[in-house]
This record gives C-alpha cells, sequence and structure tokens, in this order.
C-alpha cells in the first residue's frame, strides 16, 4: 500500500535553543495528538522534519516549511 500523502496540519512545538525544537502534539485531522517519542529528526535548507510515535501507537513523519511558514503530516505505520 503506497503512503498516505502529506495534509496540513497544526503543530505545537518546544522551542529552546532554536525555533520547533521538538514537536509535543499535532492535528490529525480533527484530533490533537500527544507526541510520545522523537524516533528521528532533520533538516534540509527549506524545511524541517520529525519522524515521531504518537500517543495513538502510529507512528507519524511531520514537516515544516520555513518559507510557507506551515506544517504538514504524512502517516507512516499503523504501529511504531
Amino acid at each position: 500500500m503506497p503512503p498516505e500523502s502529506f495534509r496540513p496540519c497544526q503543530v505545537e512545538t518546544y522551542s529552546g535553543a532554536r525555533l520547533h525544537e521538538r514537536p509535543r502534539r499535532f492535528t490529525w485531522g480533527d484530533q490533537w495528538l500527544t507526541v510520545r517519542q522523537v524516533l528521528d529528526r532533520g533538516a534540509a535548507p527549506d524545511s524541517l522534519y520529525f519522524r515521531v510515535a504518537a500517543a495513538d501507537g502510529r507512528v507519524y513523519l511531520l514537516k515544516y516549511r520555513h518559507a510557507a511558514d506551515a506544517w504538514e503530516v504524512q502517516l507512516q505505520s499503523r504501529h511504531p
């Protein structure tokens, strides 16, 4: 089965030494999901990425686009 496409979302982050240091929770549809663990993170010149395990037991990829100042989410797997 092909991966789900990215969809717009809202993300609440912890910002310590830098902006959007790590996500705390995010929206999936109409529901807010708590981030249980950041599994991986990365950066490109135009974006940030966080692969996270959420409270619903699934793994998501969160992507922040600097130029648009916008977040997107993609379901990665049903179980971490």
